[in-house]
């Protein structure tokens, strides 16, 4: 009886918050009042998962579906209120808050996902809850990592620095030799708007079943929006820049290296990002047409035909958060190497 009452008292904090929020004047955003507003949303969603789990949606019925709805309204205020802290004097809270209202959203997807998957009964094989997918990704973490080194280490990487690399040389050559810009760029177009699944067996056909066919179509893949990024950013050197430098005769190395190279970066990086998850969806779909038995593709196409939907929403957790953690990598590259560029100082 007890336990209850606590349950009870629990449930009252996020009404006292909202009604605290809508009554008091001259509410604002700050950490103080954010901090409030988001321990108050954790006790609320303690309270509901504690409902779907062992009390059941048949039995509180449409209470529960009533305070899930009033929670989700405070979780929009709690994101805003931290979305809104002042923070253009201080950068280190400005980091913080970046950090933190992505960490609560994500959070709080999972919440919804966990409530509605439990509570409404959907069926495991259409949707697993979070829960599940935790459990079957901590049973299976020898097998995804070794699909991870397959997949990611040895295929994505090797296929993505071959592609970026010869893509970046050859912009090199086309700005050089102008004939290369005319014939060369029309059949990169062609090429690079070629389905995978036309490309992927034929690789598999010349390169084996080993993750070198894998990396072959991530070269296909990453090579032309190198190729094209870089020679825009070749191109958009500002006349002044070209003919200071002319004053003070530099060859056309001395230009490329010193000059149009460093102006063309911005243009490099938003190639690479790009790149960074076209190669992992490359390298994932080019196993699903022959594979040794390990890989991400493998593992998606194998456990879904057994119907073991927990290990393919886990193996999709270690495809989408390498790929992030790929990205964010190379947009801390990016800021080191172009701060002096407009759209990194403005942030």
């Amino acid at each position: 009886m007890n336990g209850n009452w606590i349950i009870i008292l629990i449930s009252l904090i996020p009404i006292f918050t909202s009604m605290k929020m809508v009554f008091k004047k001259n509410y604002k955003n700050n950490i103080k009042n954010s901090l409030f507003l988001s321990i108050s949303v954790i006790f609320g969603i303690y309270i509901l998962l504690y409902g779907v789990h062992n009390i059941g949606s048949d039995k509180a019925g449409l209470g529960l579906w009533m305070y899930l709805f009033a929670l989700c309204v405070m979780i929009w205020e709690m994101l805003s209120s931290w979305s809104e802290i002042d923070t253009s004097l201080n950068s280190k809270l400005n980091f913080v808050i970046n950090l933190v209202v992505p960490v609560l959203f994500g959070i709080s997807l999972l919440f919804l996902w966990q409530v509605l998957t439990v509570g409404l009964k959907i069926p495991h094989i259409l949707l697993p809850s979070p829960l599940k997918i935790g459990i079957a990704f901590s049973n299976s973490i020898p097998m995804l990592w070794e699909d991870f080194q397959q997949t990611f280490l040895k295929a994505v990487l090797s296929g993505y620095f071959m592609g970026c690399f010869s893509g970046f040389i050859i912009a090199i050559m086309v700005d050089r030799i102008p004939f290369l810009q005319k014939g060369l760029l029309p059949l990169g177009n062609l090429i690079s708007a070629l389905p995978i699944i036309g490309i992927a067996p034929i690789m598999v056909m010349w390169f084996g079943f080993d993750w070198q066919s894998k990396a072959a179509v991530v070269v296909i893949m990453t090579f032309f929006p190198m190729l094209v990024n870089t020679i825009t950013g070749l191109s958009v050197t500002g006349q002044i820049e070209k003919d200071l430098l002319h004053s003070y005769a530099a060859n056309y190395w001395q230009n490329l290296i010193l000059l149009r190279i460093p102006v063309s970066l911005p243009f490099v990086f938003n190639a690479l990002k790009i790149n960074s998850t076209l190669a992992l969806i490359g390298a994932i779909v080019a196993e699903f047409f022959g594979t040794p038995i390990v890989g991400m593709g493998f593992r998606i196409s194998a456990e879904i035909g057994r119907l073991n939907v927990d290990i393919v929403w886990a193996t999709i957790l270690v495809a989408a958060v390498s790929g992030s953690m790929f990205y964010a990598l190379i947009t801390i590259c990016e800021r080191s190497l172009t701060s002096w560029h407009p759209s990194i100082r403005e942030n």
